[in-house]
């Protein structure tokens, strides 16, 4: 039984300049960033939890507000008394009768304990463990294909990824037709007929240019077209789906859904075939538990969203947990992969063969996020070190 209490909790704006080199861009220059919650508590043991909320630099100062805002909500309270009422304190968390006007989510920290839930569930699940451990999760790359990557760039990165096992790749379109034709031609002739493309508009379009665009890239035979219009967009994404399956084209939303009801009416609406969580967007493991269950029913694959900073952390967990214990199939199922920031966390995420490997239950952390204390203080806006240069350097 966990005992102490929550006695601290400490936020930091952290941004890493990925601009610079091109990573993460779509239809954006992110930089991308993070408030990094620690929660410190007077147990014996020194037990503290760090999570995080995935953001793209400018307005991670008003996440840190929002942390703040709800702190109050975390602070003294008993470790055992959360972890016998997760739902409660969830609810607590996310129903503020003052805050839940402007507030959907911000903070979601489980202190250690659900990987154990999900250890909990093994020796249950016919064998379904022992796979994971011996083979991993399927992953698929993004990081070969950014927006503002030079034809050298992906001709380099897609030569060099097949020979690390990877099959699964997805390219960003939606700026400019004709470089997209010219990309999606690049990338498929570099990898070959039999290995699977996918693409993501980053919710450029409207709903009939969608379409349109979509029909004219079908030659490269992607699997799925992401985010090809607003998130909130339901019954424009039921339209899209609806026009592009004669072409083979599968629709992926839900990066950016922040709630169960949002991913309830997608999935009533046949709005997706491929349905993408976030662990950060999503208020909560209860939360994202809910929409794995969902799609279980619906029968639509989960392949989740990975690609920010810690996202590969903490997904880890969620999709060992989907396979083992709801979907129990990897049909159309892989979640997404980049390999940025990753130098900068204590526990970063095993990639082997191209797929996820089990985190190990000793010696490694659960579901949270810690990151090097020296990364932290070098990349902490505006003060940090990393900061205090770059913007030397644009003053002058």
């Amino acid at each position: 039984m966990v005992q102490g209490k929550i006695s601290r909790l400490s936020v930091r704006d952290l941004r890493f300049p990925t601009s610079l080199g091109g990573h993460g861009s779509d239809h954006t220059d992110p930089d991308y960033s993070a408030a990094y919650v620690i929660l410190e508590t007077d147990a014996e043991d020194g037990l503290k939890g760090y999570g995080i909320t995935f953001t793209l630099g400018k307005g991670t100062e008003v996440v840190v507000c929002a942390v703040d805002a709800l702190a109050h909500h975390v602070l003294n309270k008993d470790l055992g008394d959360i972890v016998g009422d997760f739902r409660g304190f969830y609810r607590q968390l996310t129903s503020d009768g003052q805050l839940r006007l402007v507030l959907r989510k911000v903070l979601c920290i489980w202190l250690q304990q659900p990987f154990s839930m999900l250890c909990g569930t093994m020796g249950q699940a016919g064998g379904k463990e022992e796979q994971m451990l011996m083979h991993g999760y399927p992953a698929y790359t993004t990081s070969c294909a950014w927006l503002e990557y030079s034809d050298d760039m992906l001709k380099q990165l897609c030569t060099q990824a097949p020979k690390g096992g990877w099959t699964r790749f997805k390219v960003k379109v939606g700026a400019d037709l004709q470089d997209d034709i010219l990309r999606c031609r690049l990338i498929r002739n570099m990898i070959g007929p039999e290995k699977t493309l996918m693409m993501d508009a980053n919710q450029r379009w409207d709903v009939p240019e969608a379409v349109e665009w979509v029909s004219k890239l079908a030659e490269f035979k992607p699997l799925w077209i992401e985010e090809p219009t607003s998130p909130d967009d339901i019954l424009g994404h039921a339209t899209i789906s609806k026009a592009l399956v004669p072409l083979g084209i599968g629709v992926a939303i839900g990066e950016m859904c922040h709630n169960r009801v949002m991913f309830k009416q997608l999935l009533q609406a046949e709005a997706l075939q491929f349905l993408q969580s976030d662990s950060c967007r999503l208020g909560s493991v209860n939360e994202s538990l809910s929409v794995l269950l969902m799609a279980k029913k619906f029968e639509i694959p989960v392949c989740p969203h990975a690609g920010g900073v810690g996202l590969c952390e903490l997904v880890q967990h969620l999709i060992l947990f989907d396979f083992i214990s709801i979907s129990a199939s990897l049909t159309n199922r892989m979640c997404e992969y980049v390999d940025h920031l990753l130098e900068h966390f204590k526990y970063p995420v095993i990639i082997k063969n191209a797929s996820y490997v089990a985190p190990k239950l000793s010696g490694e952390a659960g579901y949270y996020t810690e990151m090097k204390e020296e990364s932290v203080k070098k990349h902490q806006y505006p003060d940090g070190k990393v900061w205090k240069k770059l913007l030397t350097a644009q003053r002058n």
